[in-house]
C-alpha cells in the first residue's frame, strides 16, 4: 500500500511538471533518476522528448521506405543486425507484428544515418533504437534517436573507435577511487575494459534480458550526463567485488566473469550509487587525477608512446597509470627491497586523496537515499552538450 501511495504521489508530480508553463524539465529529470524512474511507457512517451528537448508538435513525416534502402551503404549490415535482434522483442509477440517492427527499425536507422552523414553506424546501435521503437513508436522514435545520436551517442558514431575508447578509459579511475583493491587486481590481471564495450554502446540494452530493466536505465541515462553509462558500468563491477577478487588473477578468467552480466542486479541501489559517484568524482576531476598520476613521474611520462595522445586530448588515461606502475614493478625486480619501499611511497602519494574521500562518500550515500544527489546530477546534465569541458563532443 505504501508503494502504491508513493507511486500515486510520483505520478501526480510528473503530470504537474508536464502541465506547468514552461514545462518543469528539472523536476522531470529528477523523477526519471529517482526510485522507479518514469513508471510507465505512457509517461515515457511524454517525458523522454522533454528530456531530449525534442518538439513533438511538428514531427516530420517518415520518409518512403524504398528511397531509404536504395543505394544505401549501411543497408546490408543494418539488415543483418536487425534480423539477429529477435530476443529484443517481447516473448510471445506474434511473428508478423515483430517482423513489421523490424522493418520500422531498419527505416529509423537508415533515416537517421541519411540525414546525418557525419554519423557512422556501429553494431549495437540497433539495440538502442529498438528500445525507443518499442516504447514510443516509429515516428517519435525517429526524432528521439536522431537527437540522441547527435548528442549522447555521438562519440560511438565516429569513423574510428578512438572516442569510444576514451570513454571506456574512465572506467578504471572510477573503480580506483572507490575500491583500489579491485582496481589493482584488475590491472594485475590485465583485463582491460573491453568487457564493458557492449554495455556502453548499447546502454545495456544488448546484455539485459528483462525489458523493464532496460527502460528503467534509459530513464536514468536520458536524464543525466552522457558519461553516466560508464559510471553505471563501474558500479556493476564494484557490486561484484567479491566475485572479482575470488577469481583467478588472469585476463581470460576475469574477462569471462565480468562479461557475463548478472540479470538480478539491484538496479535501484546501483542507479543511486552511480549518481553518487558522478557527484563525487565528476569527469573533470578524474581527468585531473590521471594527469597528476602522470605528473608524479615526468621522466617516465615523456617516454610513454601514448603521452602525446593524452596531451592532445586530456582524459583519465589508464594507460599512463598502468605503465607508470609497470615501470615501478620492473625497477622493483632490479633493485629489490630498496625499490619496494620507493613504490610504497609512490603508491601512498597516488592513493592519498582517497582516504579523506571515503567519509564524503558515506555522507553522499545518505543524500542519494533522500533524492538530493539526483539534483546535483540534474544540474550537471543541464550543462552537457557540444561544449562539454573535456571536448569529448567535437
Amino acid at each position: 500500500a505504501d508503494f502504491d501511495a508513493k507511486k500515486k504521489r510520483k505520478l501526480a508530480e510528473i503530470y504537474q511538471a508536464l502541465n506547468s508553463d514552461p514545462i518543469d524539465v528539472e523536476t522531470l529529470r529528477r523523477m526519471a533518476i529517482s526510485e522507479g524512474g518514469l513508471l510507465t511507457d505512457k509517461i515515457r512517451c511524454k517525458v523522454w522528448p522533454k528530456l531530449l528537448s525534442v518538439n513533438t508538435d511538428d514531427l516530420p513525416p517518415l520518409p518512403a521506405r524504398k528511397e531509404l534502402r536504395e543505394d544505401n551503404k549501411d543497408y546490408q549490415q543494418v539488415l543483418l543486425d536487425v534480423r539477429r535482434s529477435l530476443r529484443r522483442f517481447p516473448p510471445g509477440m506474434p511473428d508478423d507484428q515483430r517482423e513489421g517492427l523490424q522493418e520500422e527499425l531498419i527505416d529509423i536507422i537508415l533515416h537517421v544515418l541519411k540525414c546525418n552523414p557525419q554519423l557512422h553506424y556501429y553494431q549495437g546501435y540497433h539495440d538502442i533504437v529498438v528500445t525507443f521503437l518499442l516504447v514510443v513508436g516509429d515516428r517519435l522514435a525517429t526524432a528521439l534517436v536522431e537527437k540522441l545520436s547527435t548528442h549522447h551517442l555521438r562519440d560511438f558514431m565516429d569513423p574510428t573507435m578512438d572516442n569510444t575508447k576514451h570513454i571506456l578509459n574512465y572506467l578504471m579511475p572510477i573503480i580506483d577511487q572507490v575500491n583500489p583493491e579491485v582496481h589493482d587486481f584488475m590491472q594485475s590481471a590485465e583485463v582491460g575494459t573491453i568487457f564493458a564495450l557492449s554495455w556502453l554502446i548499447t546502454w545495456f540494452g544488448h546484455v539485459l534480458s528483462d525489458f523493464r530493466h532496460v527502460v528503467r536505465l534509459y530513464d536514468f541515462f536520458l536524464a543525466c550526463h552522457p558519461l553516466m553509462p560508464i559510471y553505471f558500468a563501474a558500479v556493476i563491477v564494484l557490486h561484484r567485488e567479491q566475485e572479482v577478487l575470488d577469481c583467478e588473477c588472469d585476463m581470460a578468467s576475469v574477462h569471462h566473469l565480468l562479461s557475463q552480466i548478472p540479470q538480478d542486479l539491484p538496479y535501484e541501489s546501483l542507479i543511486s550509487k552511480a549518481g553518487d559517484l558522478f557527484v563525487q568524482f565528476p569527469p573533470s576531476e578524474l581527468a585531473r587525477e590521471a594527469a597528476q598520476a602522470a605528473q608524479a613521474e615526468r621522466t617516465a611520462a615523456s617516454t610513454f608512446k601514448d603521452f602525446e595522445l593524452a596531451s592532445v586530448q586530456p582524459r583519465p588515461d589508464t594507460v599512463l597509470r598502468q605503465r607508470f606502475r609497470e615501470r615501478l614493478r620492473g625497477e622493483e625486480r632490479l633493485r629489490g627491497e630498496e625499490r619496494l619501499r620507493g613504490e610504497e611511497r609512490t603508491k601512498s602519494i597516488l592513493t592519498k586523496p582517497r582516504t579523506n574521500r571515503f567519509v564524503k562518500l558515506a555522507v553522499v550515500g545518505l543524500t542519494v537515499a533522500l533524492g538530493a544527489a539526483a539534483l546535483a546530477v540534474v544540474k550537471s546534465a543541464l550543462e552537457w552538450a557540444p561544449k562539454f569541458e573535456l571536448q569529448i563532443f567535437p
